[in-house]
């Protein structure tokens, strides 16, 4: 059960809090009584529309991605651009954005875990192990657990989204047979498409892979939260809310994360990784600012205001 915000205490900074006495400000104490929105639901839905964002944006070269890890025959020899022009041939511009939708239907559920299990297993880690300080690690196990989670509830989207984004056109709207040698299109849709892998594999087939993904996310989920992190606290208060600035942060935690560790594959993963990564963390702290999700020191501010209100109240 996730903790809610009543019951957060940050030992690192409820002292300073607390040293202020009647300094909480006006703000906090009136979200306090409001019994607004669930902190946890707003960072939920910061990272659902930040996936959801980030993962259209960069849809074409995702599509583009696939096709070549697939190895699918009519792409390995004509490059980049030749195969956004195959594509635009033979699908039109909506062939850039087939599977996106199960693209999305993935990465919403999947954004939203992910950013809201980071900062919460962020807390529970402050909570519980107070001598560890907020550095490296705090960021590092926090980043990894959460892109654990997030793989684990979301994998069959992922599984579904591949499978849709290999399937090129159906035959009844080829414009040239000849262009493609696969078989007739298999899956009509995200739900046939589970549908017929639960049907042939049950359970297993749903999460086949999963292994090799949790492997990756692992420290790749981690290096990514830690050099974000790292990046924005030497930023200057003054700019730190800039979205230029957020976007350079975003841009080079993806590219750092991804070249430690996927250094065999790093140049066609970053054509994609690295702008997605940019975008999303930028339309997280864009959406959290839109939802007044409160800094993690208004947290711990929150919390004893809130603690003090029921010691009076009883």
């Amino acid at each position: 059960m996730m903790v809610g915000v009543s019951k957060l205490h940050d030992p690192l900074s409820s002292s300073m809090a607390e040293e202020r006495g009647g300094g909480v400000s006006t703000a906090v104490k009136e979200e306090v009584r409001a019994g607004t929105i669930p902190l946890v639901v707003k960072e939920l839905v910061a990272g659902g529309v930040a996936g959801g964002v980030a993962k259209s944006a960069v849809a074409p070269l995702e599509r583009v991605k696939i096709l070549f890890q697939t190895r699918r025959a009519e792409f390995q020899s004509i490059g980049l651009l030749g195969s956004f022009r195959k594509i635009v041939q033979t699908e039109g511009l909506l062939g850039f954005y087939r599977g996106n939708g199960a693209s999305v239907a993935r990465i919403v559920p999947y954004a939203a875990l992910h950013y809201m299990a980071y900062e919460q297993y962020r807390r529970w880690i402050v909570l519980g192990f107070p001598n560890i300080g907020k550095g490296p690690v705090l960021d590092l196990v926090s980043g990894s657990i959460a892109g654990g989670t997030a793989v684990i509830f979301t994998y069959p989207l992922d599984l579904v989204r591949t499978k849709l984004a290999f399937q090129v056109v159906g035959p009844s709207r080829l414009k040239d047979r000849k262009l493609y040698s696969l078989p007739e299109q298999v899956y009509r849709g995200i739900l046939d498409c589970i549908l017929k892998i639960y049907k042939q594999n049950g359970l297993r087939g749903l999460y086949r892979g999963v292994g090799p993904s949790l492997y990756g996310i692992f420290p790749y989920s981690g290096l990514k939260f830690y050099f974000y992190e790292e990046m924005k606290s030497h930023v200057p208060e003054d700019h730190k809310k800039g979205i230029s600035v957020k976007l350079a942060c975003g841009s080079v935690a993806g590219l750092l994360g991804q070249t430690l560790t996927y250094p065999l594959d790093v140049v066609r993963r970053q054509m994609q990784v690295v702008p997605s990564v940019a975008i999303g963390f930028t339309a997280y702290d864009v959406m959290k600012s839109w939802l007044k999700v409160p800094s993690r020191d208004e947290v711990a501010a929150i919390s004893v205001v809130t603690e003090n209100t029921n010691h009076a109240e009883a």
